[in-house]
């Protein structure tokens, strides 16, 4: 453990330009510092695995990840049991059983398990889901679909779950022992959750005419939504297709007189370049780019003998000669130990709004989900003056964020795979009062589902939005 610890520090320290992004040299040699000592105390490959996730959480991005083993994880999908056997939901802050059972109702406000604080047990397990900065909004979605993989990482294997919680209808605080379930059945469960018809997830599998849709409501007002940018890059007909789409309702936009225009991205967690640039282009009056400036810290990638590659001895040095001259071509300016993109490359080239550009008022749809390529684009269209941001922070970051190039490596005797995304990006919005550095964007009315549209599966942000449209 301590010779994998040190490759992961230098790895870190080497190859991740985020990592004094959202902390200071000192944070992190103090965290690295507290590691040392706790890899004294631990006493099994979970643990440590723990641990390493611990301190990646603690750099503050997205897209920082800890796998573990191959093999461990295989044995982990056929668990049978040790499984908690509810999705939960964050409603009013509060954790509250989030299916319908016989056991316990729906919408029960769990207090402990196995005579542990909920919370307690949220701040342990909030680890797992990396977001940007000091974001935990986002962390509370990683839970909500997560919660029981994450308790049995952290716990272990946990046979019976005596649950403490209070029941919604008698308002009477009451005890009940579960027993535990397997992997594949807690995932089935989550399939059943209550809210899945408001909490949607699975948008990555979605077909292509799912993606995305606009319909108008009334002579005044229209709905353009958004649920990926997963719709393939610049030479694929999906792309093609997404710029017809956009071209077709925005000129219908025009030509019906549209004022108000709700752009709803809520499930939006990233995707292809340029389909957040191109959309943004419909919905700006300014010029814009990209990123104001992207770098990373190496001139060749370092460490590569550790690097989680998955091909051939005789055949790596080519492969990793071919990554380090596109990483040079890129990124060619050195300045300071950092490499800068090329000024000319199109992630710098102004673009121009498009000439059927929307300048009505923008309602703005976001939530914990946001990320990435979502992220992105939800800022530079919170940053418009017309602009009205609406539901809850976001999980990708305001300013900027690590993206684009992800590196994996693969620690050597834990086998435990550390990936995080090479390239620190500033991103082309502007500076906002209520818009402070390290978190996710942050809406302008904040609305949360309450527990009555919760049990109602009501849309509590939308059906806010409508209203103070009506009242404008």
């Amino acid at each position: 453990m301590t010779k994998d610890f040190e490759i992961f520090k230098q790895i870190s320290k080497e190859a991740n330009s985020g990592l004094y992004k959202y902390r200071t040299k000192q944070q992190i040699d103090s965290i690295y510092n507290w590691a040392n000592h706790q890899i004294e105390k631990i006493k099994s490959y979970r643990e440590f695995y723990n641990l390493i996730f611990t301190i990646s959480d603690f750099e503050g991005s997205c897209h920082n990840d800890v796998s573990l083993s191959k093999k461990y994880t295989e044995n982990l999908k056929n668990e049978t049991f040790g499984y908690f056997p509810y999705p939960i939901k964050w409603i009013e802050g509060k954790w509250l059983i989030n299916m319908s059972d016989k056991e316990i109702p729906l919408g029960a406000e769990i207090i402990t398990i196995n005579d542990v604080p909920i919370n307690n047990i949220i701040r342990e397990l909030y680890k797992y889901y990396s977001t940007d900065g000091n974001n935990l909004t986002g962390k509370r979605i990683g839970l909500m679909k997560y919660f029981s993989k994450y308790y049995r990482l952290h716990f272990g294997l946990t046979k019976t779950f005596v649950i403490s919680y209070v029941n919604p209808n008698s308002k009477h605080l009451e005890t009940k022992d579960i027993q535990s379930i397997g992997n594949k059945t807690y995932f089935e469960n989550f399939k059943k959750m209550h809210s899945m018809s408001v909490d949607q997830y699975y948008y990555a599998d979605l077909k292509e005419n799912q993606k995305y849709n606009y319909k108008q409501l009334n002579p005044s007002t229209g709905i353009l939504t958004i649920h990926t940018f997963i719709i393939g890059d610049i030479q694929t007909i999906e792309h093609k297709k997404y710029l017809h789409f956009l071209d077709s309702i925005f000129v219908n936009i025009k030509t019906q007189g549209i004022k108000n225009l709700i752009v709803d991205i809520r499930n939006n967690g990233g995707g292809n370049d340029p389909n957040d640039l191109v959309t943004y282009s419909y919905l700006t009056n300014r010029s814009f780019q990209e990123n104001k400036q992207a770098w990373i810290s190496f001139k060749k990638i370092p460490l590569m003998k550790y690097y989680n590659i998955g091909i051939p001895k005789f055949i790596r040095p080519l492969v990793v000669g071919k990554y380090n001259i596109e990483f040079q071509t890129i990124f060619p300016k050195e300045q300071n130990g950092k490499y800068y993109q090329d000024e000319n490359s199109d992630d710098h080239r102004i673009r121009t709004p498009n000439l059927n550009a929307f300048n009505g008022n923008i309602y703005l749809l976001i939530s914990p989900k946001v990320a990435s390529a979502g992220s992105l684009f939800a800022a530079m269209v919170a940053g418009n003056e017309n602009t009205t941001t609406i539901g809850e922070e976001t999980l990708g970051g305001y300013y900027g964020h690590n993206g684009h190039s992800p590196l994996s490596y693969k620690l050597p005797k834990s086998k435990i795979v550390i990936t995080f995304s090479a390239v620190n990006l500033e991103q082309d919005v502007p500076k906002r009062e209520n818009q402070k550095y390290g978190r996710g964007i942050i809406p302008n009315y904040e609305i949360t589902q309450t527990f009555d549209d919760f049990i109602n599966n009501a849309d509590t942000q939308m059906n806010f939005t409508l209203e103070f449209i009506s009242k404008k």
